[in-house]
Formats: C-alpha cells, sequence, structure tokens
C-alpha cells in the first residue's frame, strides 16, 4: 500500500467520529475558531475536544494558529482537497453519472 493511500484512510478515519467531522464541518463555516468555543457547541469537555483537535491536526485536516493565549484552528486546504480527490476516485463511472 502507498503512502497517499495511507494518508487518505488517516484523514477519513479521523473525519469518521460525529465529533471529529462535527468540527471539521463548523470551521468550514467558521474559520480560525478557537479550541474551547467547541467544547459548549458540541457538549463534550475541554480536554475531550483536545483530543479531537489533535488527530485532526495529525491526519492533516486542520492547522492552528496562536492568538494571544488562544489556539485557533481552521481547515487545512491541501488535507480536504486530498480527501476530495480521495473520494472522487471511488466514483464509478456509472456513479458519476447517476
Amino acid at each position: 500500500m502507498d503512502r497517499d493511500h495511507l494518508q487518505s484512510a488517516m484523514r477519513l478515519k479521523a473525519l469518521g467520529h460525529p465529533v471529529r467531522l462535527g468540527i471539521a464541518l463548523r470551521l468550514a463555516a467558521e474559520p480560525e475558531t478557537c479550541a474551547c468555543d467547541f467544547a459548549e457547541v458540541f457538549g463534550v469537555s475541554q480536554p475531550t475536544i483536545s483530543q479531537h483537535l489533535r488527530v485532526l491536526r495529525e491526519a492533516g485536516l486542520v492547522t492552528t494558529r496562536r492568538r494571544g493565549t488562544q489556539i485557533c484552528y481552521s481547515l487545512d486546504a491541501g488535507g480536504v482537497r486530498a480527501v476530495k480527490a480521495a473520494l472522487a476516485r471511488l466514483a464509478t463511472p456509472a456513479l458519476r453519472t447517476a
């Protein structure tokens, strides 16, 4: 199995958790979101959010930027493009016309 397949699998697995998918969707709508803003939205503890953000960061799906004492998260455009490309390769010609 090549490196690209492994990276795609890691990204898809990271998005396979409902909270992580929710975080990614929220970041698509609101880039530069502070980690502290997610705990309230998803009804989980801050340490749990931090773990989910770590998984997304390690999968190459989010980037971070420090703003004072806060860490802000945004989607990584390259990671999102890679997921889109991986999913596009799954579509057979029959599915593309459906």
